[in-house]
């Protein structure tokens, strides 16, 4: 067995490098000069090693990175090669990716997510269909403070929804799941994808595009992004538990348990406690800032200052921030990330193939065209096992497109694409960060993964095009 895991891990390192050396080896566009077309060979080895995980992320990009300044292909330069190599961590987007996972270390840590979800089951809870608004609602509060949606919902919420459906006698290991835990974990699955899309900072990926559209000139506001996005997220939250209860129906229809179970959990907390109280201004804090203080404070310096509160406040130590390995593998990981594609750029890769791309759809009219863009962005997604190297890779190549056909509207093409990160969560069982725990959970089987997620898929794609692209057309014109 050991053999055939480590010939496993082999195979997924030795793809990639199949795929980088028989890109290098193509003859490369006129257009593009030798470097450029090497930089895109590592960047596709980066990227299908990224989809495959032979090693951790963070350390496959960090490799890139290091590969691509020894090589010199950014800059010939070895002084300006390795200052591009580092821009990833002078970054203040990546700093906010990193001060907001420690958002999630104060909830775990002073038992506010907890707390929250509680109370929501236990007014909401009598029935499965309250129970899943229930739910929803739990991941709605802490999505616009958590932008990590695998520690919002597999941290957060799948351990308390986890303990529900023993107390129906429903388990995967008896083959009793449908009975109420099967509808309770897809209803927490599709919800986290919906707020992964509502909030900027629902979803890191969202934060990492803001970054790159940035540097196409595009600013994104977190206002603005939640207005954007609010009548297909507001109208899609408000009916998937119901369709959920349609399409995957859990056998009991009632549940007067839970809100019980909850009030005990509760009792078992105790009132709420000082740092509770403490991390909950700090978050208020935080929101309000990042809505009306964006002209007196920048994002990052609103999450880093939540971070110095959190640490006077003694939320949490800083030993318990040394010792937060999720945060600082995340730094790393995006820094470099950031970085990788940030080069695609400045080797002049993203605007080719905007440009090739472009040039193939320019003689449909700009609303064809992005919707042509966005539907390729969005199901394209079932070739990646991540939302970062799906943003990372593809989301400066479609900018790009889109900014090359004649009467686009750039602004509203980056929000398109970027709404559409957090949604496309649902299609497949490695979708998403927290996609593999529900998965894994076994509540809900393979082929019903499957089949609920390109039904759901199909669902929030429709509704994006059919309701998102006319309102976005209209507020941002």
């Amino acid at each position: 067995m050991v053999v055939l895991v480590d010939r496993e891990k082999l195979l997924k390192a030795i793809i990639p490098i199949i795929i980088g050396i028989i890109i290098a080896i193509i003859p490369h566009p006129s257009a593009l000069t030798s470097n450029a077309w090497y930089y895109f060979a590592l960047f596709a080895t980066v990227i299908a090693a990224t989809i495959l995980e032979p090693m951790p992320i963070a350390a496959i990009s960090l490799i890139g990175v290091v590969v691509a300044v020894v090589a010199r292909l950014v800059y010939s330069s070895p002084s300006s090669s390795i200052s591009w190599g580092l821009t990833g961590f002078s970054n203040s987007i990546v700093w906010l990716i990193f001060a907001a996972y420690l958002f999630a270390l104060g909830y775990s840590k002073t038992g506010l997510g907890r707390r929250i979800a509680l109370i929501f089951i236990k007014y909401l809870g009598k029935k499965p269909l309250g129970l899943g608004y229930a739910i929803a609602l739990s991941d709605l509060v802490l999505a616009p403070f958590m932008p990590s949606n695998t520690a919002r919902s597999g941290g957060t919420i799948f351990p308390i929804v986890s303990n529900i459906p023993p107390m129906y006698g429903s388990s995967p290991r008896e083959g009793t799941e449908k009975k109420i835990g099967s509808y309770l974990m897809w209803t927490a699955f599709a919800a986290t994808c919906i707020t992964s899309s509502m909030f900027l900072t629902g979803l890191a990926p969202n934060v990492l595009v803001q970054s790159l559209a940035a540097k196409q000139g595009i600013q994104f506001s977190w206002i603005t992004w939640f207005i954007g996005f609010a009548p297909v997220g507001i109208f899609l939250f408000i009916i998937t538990p119901y369709l959920i209860f349609k399409i995957y129906p859990p056998e009991i229809k009632e549940s007067p348990e839970a809100p019980k179970w909850a009030q005990e959990e509760l009792n078992k907390m105790g009132k709420i406690k000082g740092r509770e109280i403490a991390f909950l201004i700090e978050v208020i804090l935080a929101l309000v800032l990042w809505i009306v203080g964006s002209n007196y404070i920048d994002a990052t310096a609103v999450a880093l200052l939540v971070v110095a509160l959190s640490l006077l406040s003694n939320v949490y130590s800083w030993k318990d921030v040394l010792t937060y390995e999720s945060a600082w593998n995340t730094l790393v990981w995006f820094a470099t990330l950031f970085t990788l594609a940030d080069g695609l750029s400045r080797v002049g890769f993203v605007s080719y193939v905007g440009k090739e791309i472009a040039t193939s759809i320019g003689w449909m009219s700009p609303t064809i065209a992005l919707i042509v863009i966005v539907s390729l962005f969005y199901w394209l997604h079932y070739m990646f096992a991540s939302l970062t190297a799906h943003a990372t890779a593809l989301f400066p190549i479609f900018l790009a497109t889109a900014m090359g056909i004649s009467g686009m509207n750039p602004v509203v093409a980056a929000y398109a694409l970027s709404y559409t990160l957090g949604i496309m969560g649902i299609i497949s069982p490695y979708a998403t960060g927290p996609a593999p725990v529900y998965y894994g959970s076994g509540y809900i089987k393979g082929n019903d993964f499957w089949k609920l997620g390109l039904i759901f898929g199909i669902i929030y794609y429709v509704i994006f095009i059919a309701i998102g692209m006319p309102w976005l057309l209209f507020v941002l014109k």
